[in-house]
């Protein structure tokens, strides 16, 4: 294998710059050439592809966002779409590939493979931390700690006020960023898509703070929440709650997608982007780059689509306790 594009695809996260990096560099170790596909599966289809070297990586490692561009291809959805991005990687001479995203991209790719024998090995770039075969996926850490931030912040005047605060986070299908940033906030309660909390449980854990003269509180809600968004949430508390409470209402939104990767995020960027590109060369194909208790493993675009990753239930718990 002598020409290897790389794209990022999906919703971008803090560290996709240092995986980019990753398989240029090691690109260059192995001599191999490695293009760039600009926005994705679009760009693939369209043919904007450019050659990648050292000097195209330079000073990236630090920024967040992609240099890359990210965009969402539904053109690549259909058998028509498909075919014109395999003939544009064929005139470039692209015998594998290196996508760093989500679940989508990664279903897209193992089509891709079914219909034309193109391999892709995936790197887990997503903010939700929610993909199988993997501990942790490029800009969860990253977005932990920029809604950690916050949430310190929100508690400021929360406590200025006598306030209680919902604060929404992201989480469509996961409450990986809400569970930690929630226990490492020390919020009052913490709502997520895998434990059950109904209204009821969030009134009586408020007023259990009441009771113990707490005159803030923060309760923080992931996106996917069974019970509704934070506004929601925080709109039937107030029809609910028979004690008198400020209610107030943040949903911290895309700033968690934002910003210059930590140092957890780079190094794993920088693992998983090299891991695939020497996956890619040792002949996996249709498989995810994850690390998983410390060690790089290859684990089945299938089963990182189709299997769901649990939250340890040890957090849930915990969270619980400290809550009280």
């Amino acid at each position: 294998m002598k020409r290897i594009a790389v794209f990022t695809s999906g919703g971008d996260a803090p560290g996709m710059n240092a995986s980019i990096r990753a398989v240029v560099r090691g690109g260059l170790h192995h001599g191999v050439e490695i293009f760039g596909i600009i926005r994705g599966y679009n760009g693939m289809i369209k043919g904007d592809i450019i050659p990648l070297n050292s000097q195209s990586v330079s000073n990236i490692i630090q920024r967040g966002g992609t240099i890359l561009k990210s965009a969402r291809s539904k053109e690549f959805m259909t058998p028509e779409g498909r075919k014109k991005a395999y003939e544009q990687l064929k005139s470039h001479g692209i015998e594998g590939l290196v996508a760093i995203g989500g679940n989508g991209t990664f279903t897209g790719a193992e089509i891709f493979y079914n219909e034309f024998q193109i391999p892709t090995v995936g790197v887990p770039g997503t903010i939700d931390n929610d993909l199988y075969g993997t501990d942790f996926t490029v800009g969860y850490d990253t977005a932990v700690n920029t809604a950690l931030d916050a949430i310190d912040k929100i508690r400021d005047t929360a406590d200025s006020h006598d306030r209680v605060f919902f604060i929404e986070v992201m989480g469509r299908d996961s409450g990986y960023i809400a569970i930690q940033s929630g226990i490492s906030g020390g919020a009052e309660s913490i709502l997520i898509p895998e434990e059950r909390q109904t209204v009821d449980d969030v009134v009586g854990t408020l007023k259990a703070g009441f009771n113990k003269k707490k005159t803030s509180s923060i309760v923080i809600v992931a996106e996917g929440d069974e019970e509704g968004n934070a506004a929601v949430i925080a709109d039937q508390i107030k029809k609910t709650i028979d004690v008198p409470v400020d209610i107030r209402v943040t949903n911290l939104g895309h700033i968690q997608r934002g910003g210059s990767p930590s140092a957890a995020d780079r190094i794993l960027a920088s693992r998983l982007g090299l891991g695939a590109l020497e996956g890619l060369l040792a002949g996996h194909k249709n498989e995810m780059a994850g690390i998983v208790n410390d060690q790089l493993l290859y684990t089945p675009f299938h089963d990182t689509i189709t299997k769901k990753k649990l939250i340890n239930s040890d957090l849930i718990r915990l969270a619980g306790i400290l809550s009280k």
